[in-house]
């Protein structure tokens, strides 16, 4: 079957969606151009700073998941994003060292959702939108957070920013207590997850913070708050002032799946002859980064 160029040029952009991004990138998804600083020291080991188009991320090698991801939303990205159809390609991260990365079969039956920190809905691009899938970009996230609270908390972060005219947002997990539980012995499970924004115009900013689990509960945080909980200061060039007060954020559920797919512009109803070609792309991705993995 001969795929439409559309599709011929999705196969290429995930086949160069671990490409390494110049580091000069980074500090314009920084607020202040500063990147969010660990405080507690025992996250700081393995740990290593990546690049990609429209967000960044520290990876950890012990946890074998990001400690944050941080992005730069504005009015047109988000607007830009709403027009990239979204195809799933997750795949391991290649500049991670391989004992120190998660891998695809970590995932195979493990109860969890592969979550994405920077959401692949904040992608401007088709190419921003295959650089989200990378593992190095991904927790062991609860499938009923992960599908219905959470994607309205990043639901509610595009909207506000569209609202706003920009927002820096910075995404993370939280592990707390000794008795961490993992997946396939390797990747660490999250015991919370938090989403921290920074209105840079009105200099103000807070987080949602949410146990993961199916729970649906959540509270809002200070960044000052946030830094004590999750071990991170989202936004290390703020004043304490700035960190102390917390910004009213938006109730999430206010909006349902259907009101978040209903915002995103819809095409065609999808033919079996699409759902075929999609899986096509799919297969062929997985067998070129297969092959591409053996020669090099």
């Amino acid at each position: 079957m001969l795929l439409k160029p559309a599709r011929l040029a999705a196969v290429v952009l995930l086949l160069g969606c671990g490409a390494a991004r110049s580091s000069d990138a980074c500090p314009a998804l920084f607020a202040d151009g500063r990147a969010p600083e660990l405080t507690n020291p025992k996250l700081a080991p393995r740990t290593l700073a990546l690049c990609f188009d429209a967000y960044a991320v520290l990876h950890s090698g012990v946890a074998r998941t990001p400690l944050y991801a941080a992005e730069h939303l504005t009015r047109a990205s988000v607007a830009a994003a709403r027009l990239v159809e979204r195809i799933d390609a997750f795949h391991d991260e290649d500049r991670v060292p391989p004992d120190d990365r998660a891998r695809l079969d970590d995932y195979v039956r493990s109860g969890f959702d592969r979550g994405h920190l920077a959401p692949a809905g904040d992608m401007p691009t088709g190419e921003a939108q295959a650089q989200s899938f990378s593992l190095a970009n991904i927790v062991p996230q609860d499938r009923v957070l992960n599908r219905s609270l959470w994607a309205a908390i990043e639901e509610s972060t595009r909207r506000l920013a569209t609202r706003r005219g920009q927002l820096f947002v910075v995404t993370g997990p939280v592990y707390a207590g000794d008795g961490l539980a993992s997946i396939n012995g390797r990747v660490l499970v999250p015991t919370q997850m938090f989403k921290a924004i920074y209105d840079p115009v009105a200099g103000e900013g807070g987080a949602w913070l949410a146990p993961n689990d199916g729970s649906g509960t959540f509270q809002s945080v200070s960044l000052a708050a946030l830094r004590t909980i999750a071990g991170i200061d989202a936004f290390p060039s703020l004043p304490p002032g700035q960190k102390a007060s917390a910004i009213t954020l938006p109730e999430p559920r206010a909006y349902s799946r259907d009101d978040i797919a209903n915002h995103r512009p819809r095409g065609r109803e999808q033919t079996w002859q699409d759902w075929l070609g999609h899986e096509a792309v799919r297969a062929l991705h997985r067998a070129l980064r297969q092959l591409l993995r053996a020669i090099f």
